[in-house]
Formats: C-alpha cells, sequence, structure tokens
C-alpha cells in the first residue's frame, strides 16, 4: 500500500486543524466564563485590584495593544532604549560593598570583579555625606551606610590596582556631588588616568537626602548650585560620567506603590531640571546626566511595567522640555527591595531578589544591584555576596537574557499594564504639580499620606494572609537557626580611621599647609568651574575631606525640614510577634506551647488543626498536635501534661456546640490558667461561645497581627 506523501499529510491536518479550532471572540469567552460563574459578578470573582488602583483581567487580547508599530531603540523607549536591546550591551552587574573600611572594601571588589562584577557601585557613609572627616564625625556616622573616605588616600585605598577605563564608577554622593567630585578627580590626575576614559555617575540627590533624614545640613540653594557647579564642569571637559541622581530607592522602601515610586522620581527629576534651568543650564545641557535608580519589588509583570513606564514619561517629559527624540539619552539602574526583605527565613530572600532581578532585566535596567540575603542582618559575607552576584550572571550568562532585545514586548498583558502604570503615575505626578512641585508635597505630607494609605493595605493583607511572606506569616521554618547580626564596629573603625588622619595631618610640611590654606580660601569665595580644579590642586597638596567641605560651605544655611520616610520591612510587625515569644522562651528555658484539642475522628480534627499548626508556628509557638480524642477527660489529662498557654479545639462545626462547654469548663479548672481558642467561626454560635469561655478564634482572613498581640497580652497576663 502507498503511503500519502509528507505535502498530503501536511495539507490534511491544516483542514481539520481549520475546522476543528475557530478562533473564539473575547466576548464568547466571557460568556462561557460567566456561565461557569453561576451567577457571581465576573468583575467581583476574576478582576484583581493592585495597590495601583488597577485591575488586572484574566485575559488580555489584540484589543487591548495600543499597537504604534514602536520598536526598540525608538521614542517612547518603552520597549528599551537600545536599538539592540542587550546584545551589544549587556546590563551592568553593579552590585553595592557597604563595607566602611577602605582596604576591606578594596579586597571584596577585586574579589568580585575577577567573578563577574561588570561595574563599581560606591555608597558612601554618612559622615562622608555630610562632608566630615572620620575623626571629627560622630562615630555612630562613620561605616553608618556605606565606605568612609577622609581624602585621596582613603579613596586610593579603596580603588587599589582597580582599571577605571575598564570598569564604570557609580558613586552616590548624597545631597552634594562637589567635595567627592573634587577628590575623586584628583584620584584620577595623580595616577594620570585620562579623565574621558572614565564612565559611570557621581551623582547628587538632595531631595533623595531630604526624604531619607527629614532635613538638609544645606540650603536647597547651595545644594542645586553645587549640582550645578559639578554637571557644567562635566559638560565643559566632556567627560562621561552623571551627576544628577534621581533615586526613588526611599519611597520604594517606605512602602511606596509602583505607580507612586514613578511618581515621585519623575516630578523630582522636573525639579532639579527646573532649578538648574534657573542657574543658568539648560535642559539640553542636563537630560542626558541623570540617573535614574528604582526599587524592585516582588510584583512580576507590575515591576517591569513600572520600568518600561519609566522610559515612556521619562522621553515625554523631555520632549516637552523640546529635548529631539533622537537625543534623548536615558540610564535606569536599579536594586531588587530592602523591602520585601526578611530576618527569619533569610534564604528566601535569594528566591525574592531571583523573581526581582528577572523582573529588572526583563524591563530593560541599565545597571543592577541585587540585595545580599542577609542585608538586614548588617554587613554581607563572602557567600551572600557570591549569591547576589550569581543570581544576575545565571540570567545572563546561562539563561542568555543578555542575547536578547526586549523579550516582554508585544505581549498584550505587559503592553497594557504599561499603559496603564504610566497613566496612573502621571496622575499622580500632574497633582504634585498643582502643589508645586515635589518639595511642596513633601511639605505638605502628600507623598508621606499617599505611602502610608499603601502600606495600611500591605499591611491587612499581610494580616490577614492574603498574600504571603515565606517564613514569615506563613510557611514557617520551625528548625531555623535565627543568622547573627553582623553589627559594624564604629567605634574601631572610627579609631583606626582617626589614627591615619591625625598621622597624615602631622607629616605635612609648613610650607605646604600653608599653600593649602591660600587654595581653600580661595574656595571660600568661588562659585564657578575653577573652583574644581582649585579645590584639585588643594586635595593633590594633601587637603582632606572636612577641609574642602568646610571651605566651600562656609556661607550655607541649613534647609527646610519634612517628615522623613523611614526605611521599612514588609516583615516587621510578624518579626516583633516572634522576637516576643523568643523572649518568653529565654524566660521560661522552652517555647510557649499550643495544644490543639483535636476531638473526633481524623476526618473531623484534621483540616482545622493543620491549619492551626501552621497558623501557630509562624509566631514562633511549639504545637501540640496529638491524634484523636474520643473522651474529653483524656483530652485534659493531655492537656495537664504538657502544661499548655493555649489549647484549640479543632472539629467541625456540627460538633462545637457539644464539646465547648465541657472542654472550656475543663480546662478552666486546672491550676495553671490556659487560653481557650476555636478553630473556625461558626457565626451562629460565636457568642454562645464567648459566653461559654472561649478566648478568641482562629480563622481564614483573621487578622493574626492583632490575634498574637492579644494573645501575647494574655499569656503575660
Amino acid at each position: 500500500m502507498d503511503q500519502p506523501k509528507e505535502s498530503e499529510i501536511q495539507l490534511k491536518a491544516n483542514i481539520e486543524i481549520n475546522k476543528e479550532f475557530v478562533p473564539q471572540t473575547y466576548e464568547e469567552w466571557k460568556a462561557m466564563v460567566d456561565a461557569e460563574l453561576e451567577g457571581v459578578p465576573f468583575d467581583k470573582k476574576l478582576l484583581t485590584a493592585t495597590y495601583e488602583n488597577i485591575m488586572l483581567r484574566p485575559l488580555y487580547t489584540k484589543n487591548d495593544y495600543n499597537d504604534k508599530n514602536e520598536f526598540p531603540g525608538f521614542y517612547h523607549f518603552s520597549r528599551s532604549n537600545k536599538v539592540d536591546g542587550y546584545l551589544n550591551n549587556s546590563w551592568l552587574i553593579s552590585q553595592e560593598l557597604l563595607y566602611g573600611d577602605a582596604d576591606e572594601f578594596n579586597s571584596a571588589l577585586k574579589y568580585d570583579i575577577e567573578r563577574g562584577l561588570s561595574a563599581i557601585n560606591i555608597k558612601l557613609d554618612l559622615a562622608t555625606i555630610k562632608g566630615f572627616d572620620a575623626d571629627y564625625s560622630n562615630v555612630e556616622d562613620v561605616g553608618e551606610g556605606g565606605l568612609s573616605i577622609s581624602g585621596m588616600n582613603s579613596l586610593s585605598r579603596a580603588l587599589k590596582d582597580v582599571n577605571l577605563t575598564k570598569y564604570p564608577i557609580f558613586i552616590s554622593t548624597g545631597f552634594s556631588a562637589l567635595p567627592i567630585m573634587i577628590i575623586f578627580l584628583s584620584y584620577l590626575k595623580k595616577n594620570n588616568i585620562d579623565f574621558k576614559y572614565v564612565k559611570g555617575s557621581i551623582e547628587a540627590d538632595p531631595i533623595n537626602y531630604l526624604v531619607k533624614f527629614g532635613e538638609l545640613p544645606v540650603s536647597l540653594d547651595f545644594a542645586f548650585k553645587k549640582m550645578k557647579l559639578t554637571t557644567e564642569y562635566v559638560i565643559k571637559n566632556n567627560l562621561n560620567l552623571r551627576t544628577i541622581g534621581v533615586s526613588s530607592l526611599q519611597y520604594h522602601n517606605a512602602g511606596a506603590s509602583a505607580v507612586q515610586e514613578l511618581a515621585f522620581a519623575m516630578s523630582t527629576m522636573v525639579e532639579y531640571i527646573s532649578q538648574l534651568q534657573e542657574h543658568g543650564l539648560t535642559p539640553k545641557d542636563t537630560h542626558n546626566k541623570i540617573k535614574l535608580s528604582f526599587g524592585v519589588g516582588p510584583f512580576f509583570f507590575m515591576e517591569i511595567a513600572k520600568l518600561r513606564a519609566a522610559r515612556i514619561l521619562f522621553s515625554n517629559i523631555m520632549r516637552e522640555y523640546g529635548i529631539n527624540e533622537n537625543e534623548i539619552d536615558i540610564f535606569i539602574h536599579a536594586d531588587t527591595s530592602s523591602f520585601n526583605q526578611t530576618i527569619y527565613d533569610p534564604y528566601a530572600n535569594t528566591l525574592r531578589a531571583t523573581t526581582e532581578t528577572f523582573s529588572a532585566i526583563l524591563g530593560g535596567v541599565d545597571s543592577l544591584n541585587v540585595n545580599n540575603f542577609d542585608k538586614p542582618f548588617g554587613l554581607p559575607d563572602e557567600l551572600s555576596r557570591r549569591l547576589a552576584r550569581n543570581t544576575q550572571l545565571i540570567f545572563k550568562e546561562e539563561c542568555n537574557l543578555n542575547k536578547l532585545i526586549d523579550p516582554a514586548g508585544g505581549s498584550f498583558y505587559i503592553e497594557k499594564l504599561t499603559e496603564e502604570v504610566a497613566q496612573k503615575s502621571w496622575e499622580i505626578f500632574q497633582e504634585i504639580e498643582k502643589q508645586g512641585g515635589i518639595l511642596e508635597s513633601l511639605k505638605n505630607n502628600y507623598p508621606q499620606k499617599l505611602i502610608e494609605q499603601t502600606n495600611e493595605k500591605r499591611n491587612q493583607d499581610l494580616f490577614k494572609r492574603k498574600s504571603v511572606l515565606v517564613g514569615t506569616n506563613m510557611f514557617a521554618n520551625t528548625k531555623e537557626t535565627k543568622l547573627e547580626f553582623k553589627r559594624i564596629d564604629k567605634i574601631g573603625l572610627q579609631k583606626k580611621r582617626a589614627e591615619y588622619l591625625q598621622k597624615f595631618r602631622v607629616s605635612a610640611a609648613q610650607e605646604k599647609d600653608l599653600s593649602i590654606l591660600d587654595k581653600l580660601n580661595t574656595l571660600l569665595n568661588s562659585d564657578d568651574t575653577r573652583t574644581i580644579d582649585t579645590g584639585i590642586d588643594a586635595i593633590l597638596e594633601g587637603a582632606t575631606l572636612g577641609e574642602i567641605t568646610r571651605a566651600i560651605r562656609a556661607t550655607t544655611h541649613e534647609s527646610i525640614k519634612i517628615n522623613k520616610l523611614e526605611n521599612k520591612r514588609l516583615a516587621e510587625p510578624f518579626e516583633k510577634i516572634r522576637e516576643k515569644t523568643e523572649e518568653i522562651t529565654k524566660k521560661t528555658g522552652s517555647k510557649p506551647k499550643i495544644f490543639l484539642a483535636t476531638m473526633g475522628s481524623m476526618k473531623q480534627y484534621k483540616g482545622r488543626a493543620d491549619f492551626s499548626r501552621e497558623f501557630f508556628e509562624v509566631a514562633g509557638f511549639e504545637v501540640i498536635y496529638p491524634n484523636g480524642f474520643i473522651a474529653t477527660s483524656d483530652m485534659l489529662k493531655e492537656v495537664e501534661k504538657h502544661s499548655p498557654v493555649a489549647v484549640v479545639i479543632c472539629s467541625t462545626d456540627d460538633n462545637y456546640p457539644d464539646l465547648v462547654e465541657p472542654i472550656v469548663t475543663g480546662i478552666k479548672s486546672l491550676k495553671n490558667k490556659i487560653v481557650v481558642l476555636l478553630a473556625g467561626y461558626p457565626k451562629d454560635y460565636i457568642e454562645i461561645f464567648k459566653k461559654e469561655g472561649i478566648d478568641d478564634f482562629i480563622f481564614l482572613g483573621v487578622d493574626t497581627h492583632k490575634f498574637f498581640l492579644s494573645l501575647l497580652e494574655k499569656i503575660g497576663e
């Protein structure tokens, strides 16, 4: 028998497929879904509200995608600001190293560069940001938040044997970049490194500092004048350094939603451009000197959309300032979320960071820092740095994400979500502008109130377990050993830094001191780009950060104050509950016990007993889970044997009317005071059971935080 030709098989298959799979419209699909819902409203059952006030639908179609024939690298750049995506310019692995000591920083930097780091990311300590030498600074500021730099020698030790023409360098300087810019350029000059071959940023972000600390140690006018000066110097000397930082990380780590974070960043950027205009620099001068920095949270698609929407808003704003589409230059850095990290079950932080990293890459970031899983504990160790660094390397080298051009492009869902995020952010942006800009809105507490409202929603979802933090409000690891906090020895660090600085000062010759003093006096009366050249000469002769800062800020005064936004972590309320049970454990020598009164057959008690065990383990209790009891007397004997702080009655709603009164009476007759709880919430019997002695109820949807606070208070009594 002759076999059919391959072409005949293919033709037949095509014909059958066309008959069997008739394209369905969205309306036909929705009609079928409505039928399955049996009267439950579609909007109520299948639409999901986000913290951004965006309603997510279960299905998106071509009709949701406003296709404008956009391509990567073309306005409005939602699909990437580069034509070839990551093919020739992969994102930079820009891991922060939060070591205060220059030698320790240098050791970690060189180690990590050999293992895949592709950019230098320097966070400065608070003493350096404030402009104080380490020996004249408050002890608590030295090493707080990053690297301690008091002059060119400490920077030289930090960057020893590191090729700055090969690796871009990014330095976050706080409210003013001028002193660090002077020290950094002095280092380049001394080591004969051509300024023009160094790339990266030495950026100031005074509004971010204001949001973080609630006040500035200088006037806003001073901060903007110095931002203008450093930016003008970079332009005049054709340097590849960005000087204007626009970071939303403080908003993100205070709990802001994606659209809030994006709106605040865009408002800050507009404030800087406007202020620099008033000080003599045009938007054409400044638009390509901006570095945007965002946090990346756990909501995978929302974070992709946020980063894509950032490019849309950035480019739209720049077009309004008269920047040509082909001149728009966007640089976006991202940090994975600190807000989402936990102290308990901290290795889960690595999993969280993995999805956040994936979002950042698909969103098209230019550089990325993956937070170490042990960041809440203080300084990282080699293992945590390796895990964070390798998270990016695996996506790059094994998943080949650096060989893709906008993989999210064309997804109906992501494209629609990007559009909605941009629109919602723009609405908040417009409200801020109506109030007079980001500074006025901060004075009015507008951003603070928006974030507080979002946090209330987040907390309620966490407390009622609508959202899950693994190891924190669900799925606790009962056998974990809590990691030790790696505290920075600030006293030791300041002592070491002070001894070095004092020797350095004593070693300077008198004529050299006089020359430095002359240059510092020149800085007092200078406010143009020559200030930086004069400062470079002073640093090369031995001036320190503190001396430069005092000369530059001689005439400034304190600025505005606002209600600051504290860094938060979503897990903190649950961690405080856990800490309280640990205090009880330390006092008594054992974990407080919860006894499950499993009444009836396994079928009758198991569901609620399993729920109860998991429920109490997240708070650090030891749960006694016996086999089922038929007789109340047998159960009471076991309760007396284990001496629990609370008993949870676990059975069915049908059994409870016969069980509650005798069980409560028996437990209350014991010597120890024991809290009696009921697993479930039988509405018709709640008041009756309360009168019979039930102290509280546990069930799906209970406010767990409120419950545990109440329980711990009763235990204390």
